[in-house]
C-alpha cells in the first residue's frame, strides 16, 4: 500500500515495515523503549505507578464515555454508522457504574 492510499497525514507503521519505510513508527518505538529503561533506573515503585494509572483511568473514564457516546450518536459525525439504540440504552448503566465507583473511591479515601 502506498502512502497516498491512506490520505494526507498518514504514516506507515508496524513491524512488517523496514525502519527506512516507517521512520516515525520506529522513532516512537525507540523513544518509548528508552523512556521505559529510564523509568527502570529511577526509584519509582512500579506497583504504585500501576495503581495511580488505574486511579486516573477510572476517574477520566466517565467524561470520556460521555463524549464518545455523544459523538457516536450524532449522524453528522458518524454518518450511517451511528450507535444503535441498544447501546444507547446501556450507556446510563455505564455512566452510573463508573461514576459511582469514582465517587465512592474519593469518599473513602
Amino acid at each position: 500500500m502506498g502512502q497516498s492510499e491512506h490520505g494526507p497525514g498518514h504514516r506507515r507503521g508496524g513491524l512488517e515495515y523496514k525502519p527506512r519505510n516507517a521512520r516515525f513508527f520506529y522513532t516512537v518505538l525507540i523513544v518509548a523503549s528508552l523512556a521505559g529503561i529510564a523509568l527502570n533506573l529511577t526509584p519509582l515503585d512500579p506497583i504504585k505507578a500501576l495503581y495511580w494509572s488505574a486511579v486516573i483511568n477510572g476517574v477520566t473514564a466517565v467524561p470520556l464515555m460521555i463524549v464518545m457516546m455523544l459523538m457516536g450518536s450524532r449522524r453528522k459525525v458518524m454518518g450511517k454508522f451511528t450507535l444503535p439504540w441498544p447501546l444507547k440504552d446501556f450507556r446510563l448503566a455505564g455512566y452510573c457504574g463508573n461514576g459511582h465507583a469514582a465517587v465512592v473511591m474519593f469518599a473513602t479515601w
